[in-house]
């Protein structure tokens, strides 16, 4: 008898300390005026969320002009070179998550993806990509919301003359909070 208590307790302290996993199946959060979409890959375990607002997630990069689609293989220059965009991102990413979350997430990377005006320079969107089974998965979708809105205020670029002639620049990096 006591046996069968002890595991009932183990189960339910297991339950308790575990961390819920917001983002296991494709679904939308209504939150506090804004809502994100979380899309979950039939094939695979990553997810990518990102703001319902976003118009360009699933659009290919293309030459306005002629509305033909920019190659992978493109090397062109997109936007200025300067020193200040990286440390700024890698800052506004580290600042969005607490002490607690950064310990949890230890070890683990997730993608920042920024899709950025081409007149302005100014980033206009942004998606994250992780796995369903990171710790990145038990993060609410207001540290995510956070940090897109740091990206909008605090990190602009100046594109290149072909970058401009793209309907959007697309900028990305995987990082680990610390």
């Amino acid at each position: 008898m006591k046996s069968i208590i002890t595991i009932i307790i183990a189960i339910c302290a297991l339950k308790i300390s575990a961390q819920e996993n917001y983002y296991k199946s494709t679904k939308t959060f209504h939150e506090n005026g804004y809502t994100y979409q979380c899309d979950v890959q039939d094939d695979s375990d990553f997810i990518t969320l990102y703001n319902k607002d976003n118009k360009l997630t699933y659009v290919d990069k293309i030459f306005k002009s002629t509305g033909e689609q920019v190659s992978m293989l493109d090397n062109n220059v997109e936007f200025e070179e300067e020193n200040w965009t990286r440390p700024k991102c890698f800052s506004i990413v580290n600042n969005a998550f607490s002490d607690i979350e950064k310990r949890k997430l230890k070890g683990a990377r997730f993608a920042i993806v920024m899709y950025i005006d081409p007149n302005s320079g100014k980033v206009s969107e942004v998606k994250f990509r992780f796995a369903s089974f990171q710790p990145y998965a038990t993060i609410p979708v207001s540290v995510y919301r956070t940090i897109e809105i740091e990206l909008k205020k605090n990190i602009w670029f100046t594109p290149t003359e072909y970058g401009k002639k793209l309907n959007y620049i697309y900028i990305g990096w995987k990082q680990q909070p610390e």
